[in-house]
């Protein structure tokens, strides 16, 4: 039987997040892919919150499911509730995020890889990885089992050399309590990458009979919001609150009074810890002029009354945590079930890999997820597909599969890793999405699926379903030129107080008035038959039309330079007129292109114009 023999096409280390999305790619694409997972209790376990999506992070997953993934579809076969963020801000930044069952979570994407054709799911902690001398390798575990493959895809998360801290109790541990993996990290120095150290951190988890929660507001579900994936028809109700509630000025005296036994103050933790996702120790010192804080208190089944706290991440000593958190709102009398803890471990630097999330030095080697530096399942996940289909594509000599910063949120977070030295664990979100109102949550489909299908990851199911939303868009435009009189359009004017000009409208400048929608104008007899969804995108490309196509042609303008390649054998270091930095940067990265060049940290715009100038000089020369 196939999955007796040691020789594999696809390895993948790792099934979190990152390696079931790797995995799931690389098996459905006709590779015979190894799985190894130091624990198979941990295959897409949710160590942190109980939750996916959110700001920036809910368009990675919608982005996820267009390509033909799978976290979408299972964080809809797992919820709790769902909610759609920054209503108030418009439709660039709206960010679906969803309260999943942590325990349904793991199951059903476990069943999963399990039922996956050339998918072989292996408990085992791979401790060494070899380049053999036919190019292909051998990955080793700790007993002593030796497979070989043509591609090697590392997912490690947040494994490598791992350790939880709770005040002075350092535990040389994974995440919940899980075995770390010990001696990968000196294998990765020996094939001579660079490994930095991090750390992120994660809050208590309470006993919801403890919570006086009429001292709380209630968060329930919104149930107008669409599912994560377009497969799946509707979300079900709610079937968990979240609770909303403050840190107090009694929360900032407690942890100022001991502060000197906190981690990240007195030395213990020498990790680099995320900017945008503090502590809450770190958030009171750092924002010491704000009198609160918020705290969500978010399920995590419904199989446990255990609550997350979300907002009060911690690594301070026991009997302080129960201190701090017991001065918060509605927490007086909570028990704690498990602790907060911070997690130090080892990471790479990611800007040794390219854009297809390889290795620059030694090919058919890929990295997905946190061991690149990242924070975040979502993050990781649209990591995994990336590199489980450029790892297919590697093994049967296809052309590299490369996303876009003008195409995805995807794009941006893997040019922003490969080309940026991050000194601290990278998050994604919408402000460093410079096209956003152009890679929305709701049109990820129109933008991906295309490309998903053409790679193979996305069934005829799926296509069907996305040819039919295309149809719909096209007949609904086809209506946008009708004029219609004020006799018609002036009593549904009216009663939206919107000003009727005694003038025929056409149905695309009825729409651009602020306070009417496609739904409004199915009532004069339009877009009959339309689909929801397809009747989102018509309004939105009405009412934003002028600025979306100011950012079209900005993604023209940029995409001069993104066109512009820089040869593999350029000698950046005898580049005359381009600064030291500059010159050290561009050499140690190596981009493949202008526009990647002028994203380096270190590169100023006038060092791109030196390059112009050189490639021009170089063109003429040869």
């Amino acid at each position: 039987m196939k999955n007796l023999e040691k020789n594999y096409d696809v390895i993948v280390v790792g099934a979190g997040h990152a390696g079931c999305e790797a995995a799931l790619a690389s098996a459905r694409l006709g590779c015979s892919t190894l799985v190894l997972a130091t624990n198979l209790d941990t295959v897409a376990f949710l160590a942190c919150n109980p939750s996916i999506g959110g700001t920036a992070k809910g368009q990675i997953v919608k982005e996820i499911d267009a390509l033909g993934g799978e976290m979408a579809i299972n964080a809809d076969k797992s919820l709790l509730q769902m909610r759609m963020l920054n209503r108030g801000k418009g439709p660039a930044v709206y960010s679906p995020r969803a309260q999943v069952d942590k325990n349904v979570y793991h199951v059903e994407m476990k069943r999963t890889l399990e039922r996956t054709e050339n998918l072989y799911l292996r408990q085992g902690e791979a401790v060494k990885i070899e380049r053999l001398p036919n190019g292909n390798f051998a990955v080793t575990t700790a007993v002593d089992l030796t497979y070989t493959c043509k591609a090697v895809i590392l997912c490690c998360g947040v494994y490598l050399n791992s350790k939880t801290l709770v005040g002075t109790c350092v535990r040389d541990s994974g995440p919940n309590g899980f075995a770390n993996a010990k001696f990968l990290t000196q294998s990765l120095i020996d094939l001579g990458f660079t490994v930095n150290r991090f750390k992120t951190g994660t809050p208590a988890r309470v006993r919801l009979q403890s919570l006086d929660l009429a001292k709380t507001v209630e968060q329930q579900g919104e149930e107008d919001v669409l599912p994560f994936s377009y497969v799946t028809d509707s979300i079900p109700a709610t079937k968990r609150s979240c609770y909303l509630t403050y840190s107090t000025e009694e929360t900032k005296r407690i942890i100022l009074e001991n502060k000197h036994l906190a981690p990240i103050y007195n030395g213990s933790i020498s990790g680099v810890g995320p900017r945008y996702c503090p502590s809450i120790e770190d958030k009171v010192v750092r924002f010491a002029d704000k009198e609160r804080h918020q705290i969500f208190l978010e399920p995590e089944s419904v199989d446990t009354c255990e609550y997350y706290v979300q907002g009060a991440s911690s690594s301070m000593p026991a009997s302080v945590q129960e201190q701090i958190y017991r001065s918060i709102e509605g927490l007086e009398d909570v028990e704690i079930m498990r602790d907060a803890y911070a997690i130090e471990y080892d990471c790479i630097d990611a800007t040794e890999l390219d854009a297809t999330l390889m290795s620059k030095n030694i090919k058919g080697l890929f990295f997905a997820g946190q061991i690149n530096g990242t924070s975040g399942y979502e993050e990781a996940a649209g990591q995994g597909i990336v590199a489980g289909i450029n790892a297919e594509r590697y093994v049967h000599g296809k052309s590299p599969f490369v996303l876009r910063r003008d195409n995805s949120y995807i794009g941006v977070l893997i040019d922003d890793i490969t080309t940026k030295e991050n000194t601290e664990p990278y998050r994604m979100m919408t402000s460093r999405a410079e096209h956003r109102l152009v890679l929305r949550q709701d049109n990820a489909d129109l933008r991906l699926t295309d490309m998903g299908w053409e790679i193979g990851l996305v069934d005829e199911v799926r296509y069907a379903k996305f040819q039919r939303k295309k149809q719909q868009i096209q007949a609904a435009q086809k209506q946008l030129s009708t004029v219609v009189s004020p006799k018609i359009y002036g009593p549904l004017f009216e009663s939206k107080n919107e000003p009727v000009t005694g003038a025929g409208l056409t149905v695309d400048e009825m729409l651009r008035r602020v306070n009417i929608t496609c739904k409004d104008l199915q009532t004069l007899g339009f877009f009959e038959d339309i689909d929801a969804d397809a009747l989102y995108q018509i309004e939105i490309e009405s009412k934003y039309r002028g600025y979306i196509e100011k950012e079209k042609e900005a993604i023209a303008q940029a995409n001069k330079l993104e066109n512009k390649p820089l040869p593999d054998d350029i000698d950046y270091l005898s580049i005359e007129g381009l600064r030291l930095e500059a010159r050290q940067k561009l050499n140690k990265i190596r981009p493949k292109n202008l526009g990647q060049a002028g994203r380096i940290l270190g590169v100023s715009p006038a060092d791109v114009q030196i390059l112009i100038v050189y490639l021009s000089q170089r063109k003429n020369k040869n």
